[in-house]
């Protein structure tokens, strides 16, 4: 049996930037779950103001919502398919 060659390993194992380009008009948040050592990924998504007559802008607060993506979307993650995602929690 033949070894993978290295520049198809590099090909199929890199993370296209369409998959953790930053979503338009939010960020990626997390809150303290049920303990410290618990977060919550969160996506905080900016609105456009209300327009409330000539002139009047009526600002709108942002929309929260739970984060589904993982660490893709994460700007502090660096992403290695290769090595996987790092362990959350162990067994002791």
């Amino acid at each position: 049996m033949s070894a993978i060659p290295d520049d198809f390993i590099r090909r199929t194992t890199e993370v296209q930037d369409t998959a953790i380009r930053p979503f338009a008009n939010s960020r990626k948040i997390y809150i303290q779950g049920s303990s410290p050592d618990i977060r919550v990924p969160m996506r905080e998504i900016s609105q456009s103001a209300t327009t409330a007559g000539v002139d009047v802008a009526e600002p709108n607060p942002p929309i929260y919502v739970y984060d589904t993506s993982g660490p893709y979307t994460d700007p502090e993650h660096t992403m290695s398919l290769r090595a996987g995602l790092p362990a959350l929690r162990t067994r002791g």
